[in-house]
This record gives C-alpha cells, sequence and structure tokens, in this order.
C-alpha cells in the first residue's frame, strides 16, 4: 500500500488529514536523526584545519578523554558533537552545535556547548591578539567553572595523533540513545 502526500500548496489549505500523513513522515523522519548525525561528524574526517589531527579525531579525543573520566553519556556526546558545527558554521560553531543538542540535553549541558567556544579561547586568543581571558563576561554564570573544565581537561589536549582515541563506533550506541527522545523541543518552549 502507497502512502498517499499531501496536495496542497499552502499551509492555511492543509486538513487535519494533511498533517496525519505529515506526521508519520515526521516520525520516520526524526527517528533517522541519529544516522544523519554521525553522517555529519564523518564530514570532519580528513579536514585537519592545521592541526596535528583532523577535526573528527579531535572530536573523538575529546569524548573519549571524557568518558575514561566517567563522564555521563549525555556529556560525552556533548564532547562528541561539540565542533560538529565547524564544517557548516566556522565563524560560530559553537552556536551550531549548541541547537544540535539543545533538544536532548540538559541546559547545563547545552550551554557547555554553546560557549566552549570563548572558553576555549584562553588557551589560543592572546596568540591572535585577542583578550584570552574573554571567557571572564562569564565568570558570575552557575556554569563558568563546569565549562572552564570542559576545555582544559576534554577539549584543548585533544590534538594528539598518538592518543589512543576510541572509534566512532564505540559512541554509536549513547549518541543513538541521547537522541532517541527530546527532553525539549519548539512545541513545548518557553521564551
Amino acid at each position: 500500500m502507497t502512502q498517499r502526500e499531501t496536495t496542497f500548496t499552502a499551509m492555511r489549505d492543509a486538513t487535519r488529514e494533511d498533517y496525519r500523513i505529515i506526521g508519520r513522515h515526521s516520525v520516520e523522519f526524526f527517528l533517522g536523526l541519529p544516522d544523519r548525525v554521525l553522517s555529519h561528524l564523518r564530514l570532519l574526517s580528513g579536514d585537519t584545519g592545521g592541526y596535528a589531527v583532523d577535526r573528527l579525531t579531535h572530536s573523538l579525543q575529546t569524548a573519549t578523554r571524557a568518558r575514561r573520566d566517567g563522564k555521563d553519556d549525555e556529556y560525552v556526546v556533548c564532547a562528541l558533537l561539540h565542533d560538529i558545527g565547524d564544517t557548516l558554521a566556522s565563524a560560530n560553531h559553537a552556536d551550531l552545535a549548541a541547537v544540535i543538542v539543545e533538544p536532548f540535553v540538559s541546559e547545563q549541558n547545552r550551554w557547555i556547548v554553546q560557549n566552549h567556544g570563548i572558553f576555549q579561547g584562553y588557551y589560543f586568543f592572546h596568540h591572535l591578539d585577542l583578550d584570552r581571558n574573554m571567557r571572564d563576561r562569564f565568570r558570575d554564570h552557575p556554569w563558568w567553572r563546569d565549562c572552564a573544565e570542559f576545555c582544559e581537561k576534554y577539549d584543548q589536549n585533544s590534538f594528539d595523533p598518538e592518543y589512543d582515541t576510541l572509534p566512532l563506533e564505540a559512541f554509536e550506541p549513547a549518541l543513538r540513545q541521547v537522541f532517541a527522545a527530546p527532553k525539549k523541543s519548539i512545541y513545548n518552549r518557553v521564551d
């Protein structure tokens, strides 16, 4: 049996049945999200950006370090995805990564992902004639220390070609679990 497609050309003309059809397609599309995220992570392979390892290896090392330090799966998945925006939003990659994880993770983990780029600057901004202490504008934020810890323990030191890095497949079950169901969405967001 072939599923019927909608025929409306403007949303105002759609019917309840049209949205039932769209809803079925949306569920199928949502269930494929982990596979799309994994495919996009693989796009980071081969691009070193001048570093000693490619962007995928950096992401895997960051997640490996977090996992070996006993962080929970949600945190480890955030570590894995923290630079996923590099290929599409190189000027604001952390914001893109935060938007991807936001529906699925705690507000604290989302904040760490979103702000890690500024916090990471502590290690190199001074070499670019920028303020390495730019992160201090968040000094009074309750998660300042958490983001600083993420950068210190897992991110800034994950460019080592000799590090025993776990493969992407090692993180797939955790990623699938974290992305199994959103904790929040646009339908229950309060702005």
